[in-house]
């Protein structure tokens, strides 16, 4: 990652602020990789690809480019150590497959870019490593309930080794999403900075219209966001649709850092038999985002469920269509 003089991190996202306002983010990626026909069952999910079929997760990040998004987030949500271990893959291994996660939305991002048709009106898309949080690498659900038990300092030996590599590599920031307490909050912007040429943006998961999944008031997340330098934005995300604006009206005064959303569709999902519950999402997203841009959202996209052809209305409905 890039730093400016002193070694402290710039801000990749003020370009994008600067020249358009707004950015659209990317969609889902295991589930999109498991509509086109991917099976992944198991505990590390999307991350398992990065070692059996990397091609399909490249193809899923440069359609989310062509569909508008100006980042794309990597397949490392899962992609832990201990993760790997489990599967039999020893240290190096597993670094390999992490940081083949960059290596992946990168090469698609240079695709992309080659086609001078596709830079009309557009900025050369970012790449942000996905930090999961401790609950992804459980699989249990538990990320939707942050009940971990766990100190800061005993979250921040399990997050520092994978955030160290994606610290050093080609992305241009880390996204640490689905943060369902406030304690693993606080150890990630703790383990920040000990990486002070890292930027970072932190996406809470809330279960109502103001509080994280364990309890807290997103409000207070939020405060936590404004005291690190080195987070570039803060928000929500794989939280139902129907609860952003109440969740973005609920921290909209107090944030001094851009406020960024990317929702599921809206369906529920069962952890325990691992599949998606039967239930009417949402449909149009477009819509759905000029309603978040209007209540303060300044970077949107989709999280579970969400799909190119939704990123697509977003950036239309946005005017980021090129």
């Amino acid at each position: 990652m890039d730093a400016t003089a002193g070694g402290k991190a710039n801000n990749p996202l003020a370009p994008f602020l600067a020249d358009h306002g707004v950015m659209v983010l990317d969609g889902a990626l295991a589930t999109e990789l498991e509509r086109r026909g991917a099976d992944l069952q198991g505990r590390l999910w999307s991350a398992k690809l990065l070692a059996e079929d990397p091609d399909l997760i490249r193809q899923v990040h440069y359609d989310y480019f062509a569909a508008g998004a100006d980042v794309a987030t990597t397949a490392s949500y899962q992609a832990t150590f201990p993760g790997f271990a489990a599967r039999g893959m020893d240290a190096a291994q597993a670094a390999a497959c992490i940081r083949r996660s960059v290596d992946l939305a990168d090469a698609a991002r240079q695709a992309f870019w080659a086609n001078p048709a596709q830079r009309v009106g557009r900025l050369r898309p970012l790449v942000a490593a996905s930090i999961g949080p401790y609950g992804a690498y459980l699989a249990d659900g538990s990320e939707y309930r942050g009940d971990y038990g766990l100190t800061v300092a005993e979250l921040m030996d399990f997050h520092r080794p994978r955030l160290a590599l994606l610290a050093e590599s080609a992305a241009d920031l880390l996204a640490c999403e689905t943060i369902p307490t406030l304690v693993e909050a606080e150890a990630l912007a703790a383990l920040l900075a000990e990486f002070p040429a890292a930027t970072a943006w932190l996406s809470f998961s809330c279960g109502d219209e103001a509080h994280l999944w364990h309890g807290e008031p997103l409000a207070e997340a939020v405060a936590l966001a404004n005291e690190c330098p080195q987070v570039v934005a803060v928000g929500v995300n794989c939280t139902a649709p129907r609860l952003i604006e109440p969740l973005l009206a609920s921290v909209r005064d107090l944030a001094r850092k851009p406020l960024l959303v990317y929702p599921n569709s809206g369906e529920g999902w069962d952890a325990v038999r691992r599949c998606w519950l039967p239930g009417a999402g949402v449909t149009d997203f477009g819509a759905a985002a000029r309603m978040w841009r209007a209540a303060g959202a300044r970077l949107i996209g989709g999280c579970c469920r969400t799909a190119p052809d939704d990123i697509r209305s977003i950036a239309r409905a946005l005017g980021r269509d090129g």
